[in-house]
């Protein structure tokens, strides 16, 4: 059953009175609801241990799971070549523990930028990285696809979960008039 957001008791109270909820009020609700969210990407992260399937202008697209590429020297790097000996874990089932390594398709987006090396197609990844959603594709042809979105950067993933909620920060007072 779904919670009421920490909004509802003032959208409630706005009906009642008729008031409208100071910009305190306003900008505490916003900053309750960006903590909700970025205390269930802490929680959902994950580790992105994978073979590069597809690259997109938006992020990488990964068959996640081969978890013996988080044995050292491979994970020094977050980009390894795909001349590294890897495969895919056999049975593995994730947990829902945060950090534990992710299983199956995903997407990653805001991968971290190199001058160095640049992502190709299978190529490797073991990036730890924060629920961020769903993504849809296009897998092969016109074939649709959608997976669980990952991104690398606990910032950009809390940006996305709140658009995605339609969690829009305060206005200011002056930009009202």
């Amino acid at each position: 059953m779904a919670q009421p957001s920490s909004g509802a008791s003032t959208d409630r109270a706005e009906a009642d009175t008729g008031r409208q909820p100071s910009p305190a009020e306003r900008a505490r609700s916003y900053e309750q609801a960006t903590e909700k969210i970025r205390a269930q990407c802490i929680q959902g992260r994950r580790i992105i241990c994978g073979k590069i399937l597809q690259i997109t202008t938006d992020g990488l697209v990964v068959e996640s799971g081969y978890t013996n590429l988080m044995r050292a020297p491979l994970n020094k790097k977050w980009l390894i070549p795909g001349t590294a000996q890897a495969e895919r874990a056999k049975n593995l089932i994730e947990s829902n523990d945060p950090g534990s390594p992710c299983s199956g398709l995903v997407f990653l987006t805001a991968p971290p930028k190199s001058r160095l090396a640049k992502p190709r197609l299978y190529d490797f990844v073991v990036i730890q990285a924060y629920p961020a959603g769903q993504y849809a594709y296009n897998s092969v042809g016109t074939m649709r696809r959608t997976v669980r979105r990952f991104c690398a950067s606990l910032a950009a993933a809390i940006r996305m979960n709140r658009a995605a909620a339609g969690i829009e920060p305060p206005m200011i007072a002056s930009e009202t008039k």
